[in-house]
């Protein structure tokens, strides 16, 4: 049994804590169609079917079983790199068959009666977090950290407090099935939705779901300000907003560390970057001392990870990630505390599950680094000044686009993404309730 499978079967076993208001493990309503599944309709849906195999299936649409749910026909979604830490099993507690996606946008197709701030057809939004609106952290649009929507014991024993609930994103974060699929409920979804205006196509409003809000709190909560030299770590979609936003918040600089045709990709569309591919540096202290050199013997003012924790390099780290003996390589970590200059400043965006060995916590405390754990992004705090930016054109989410793609293709584009392959950065994934692609979107590819 995959430690996902025996996570999952531990808290069967240990049961809920009792501060949820919102059904917990409702991951897809074939799982137990009475109670969740609307008998005359089914819908397309990705799901997760073991450790590195997702799957199409055709699973009942989704009914309102809460009052303050909203059945979304999904007009748009999308595959983030976290999605890959899901395909992989590091992430813990996916039970087989639940549906994946954590960023989507749609029209409300139906609701419960206590949702009366929208109306049947409109178009909207979700955040990638589920937030009641109402506890100590929402209050203050804290939304990731919402204090009533997943009652995990597993996630709160290891972590000292649970996150909030969280779409497609394993019964670790609440169980609640995702946005890759036909049709999604949205619990709570007079405070997880937010309207889409006429002037902002699904090809861009969607992606206030996760990726431009996740990029804009990596930058402005590690405080990058003017005059700042930045160094990026990933050059994937997370990774090109943070260099834009670097720039917008006033970066002199920004630096980015990747390889092969990701670093080609940044150029074309980002020019002021500079690059770094860390495959051509030869030694383990390579990417420290490139940056060095690049910047006043010092180092950068800001380090920003923008890849994840699931990646080792070193041998020794493949071995005990292999073997349990960590979930997480510090390896960038490491590489970023070391880069920046002294009382230099560390934000991490990329997702880390649980524990890591052989982190250099004696430069972290010695130099004065602020290592500064980003968090899951609180969508609710930034989404309508960063909807705004959209409508200005000031933010142009279309930049990192590459594909668009059809819903029933998921399977396939999961492993298109996984591998690199195809020159695939951020996609746009249609259904048959799409409205005709927008100005700029790619066209459409077909697997």
């Amino acid at each position: 049994m995959s430690l996902s499978q025996a996570a999952w079967k531990a808290k069967q076993a240990m049961g809920h804590n009792d501060n949820a208001i919102t059904a917990q493990d409702v991951t897809n309503p074939g799982l137990n169609r009475e109670k969740w599944g609307d008998p005359s309709e089914t819908m397309k849906a990705l799901c997760w079917m073991g450790k590195n195999d997702v799957q199409m299936v055709d699973t009942p649409k989704p009914k309102v079983i809460e009052p303050r749910d909203v059945i979304l026909k999904v007009t748009g979604s999308t595959v983030c790199g976290s999605d890959l830490h899901l395909l992989h099993g590091s992430v813990v507690e996916m039970q087989k068959g639940d549906i994946l996606g954590h960023e989507f946008c749609g029209i409300v197709d139906s609701k419960g009666a206590e949702v009366t701030n929208l109306d049947i057809g409109q178009r909207v939004v979700a955040s990638f977090q589920i937030a009641c609106g109402d506890c100590y952290y929402c209050k203050q649009k804290l939304s990731s950290q919402c204090e009533r929507t997943n009652s995990n014991t597993i996630e709160k024993g290891m972590y000292g407090g649970n996150t909030a609930g969280m779409f497609g994103y394993s019964h670790f974060t609440g169980g609640f099935a995702g946005g890759q699929a036909e049709y999604v409920r949205v619990p709570l979804g007079d405070v997880n939705l937010l309207k889409l205006p006429d002037d902002v196509p699904d090809e861009k409003g969607l992606y206030l779901s996760d990726v431009v809000c996740t990029s804009w709190n990596c930058v402005v909560d590690t405080g990058v300000k003017e005059g700042d030299v930045v160094a990026i770590w990933g050059a994937g979609p997370i990774g090109q907003m943070c260099a834009e936003f670097s720039f917008m918040n006033g970066a002199k600089r920004v630096i980015m560390i990747d390889q092969n045709w990701r670093l080609d990709f940044v150029k074309s569309k980002y020019p002021r970057v500079e690059l770094v591919d860390f495959s051509k540096l030869s030694n383990t202290k390579g990417v420290v001392n490139r940056l060095k050199e690049m910047v006043d013997g010092r180092g950068p003012d800001v380090a920003l990870e923008c890849v994840a924790g699931e990646y080792p390099k070193s041998i020794v780290h493949k071995l005990e990630m292999a073997a349990g003996l960590e979930t997480d390589t510090p390896e960038i970590l490491n590489e970023m505390i070391e880069s920046v200059r002294n009382y230099g400043r560390v934000g991490i965006t990329g997702v880390y599950v649980g524990y890591t060995n052989h982190f250099n916590i004696g430069s972290l405390m010695e130099r004065g680094i602020r290592f500064i754990g980003n968090g899951q992004a609180p969508v609710h705090l930034y989404w309508h000044e960063l909807l705004k930016k959209i409508q200005s054109g000031e933010i142009d989410p279309l930049k990192m686009v590459t594909h668009r793609v059809r819903v029933e293709d998921l399977d396939k584009v999961y492993a298109k993404f996984d591998a690199r392959a195809d020159g695939m950065q951020k996609v746009y994934v249609e259904t048959k309730f799409s409205a005709p692609p927008c100005k700029g979107s790619p066209a459409l590819t077909t697997y």
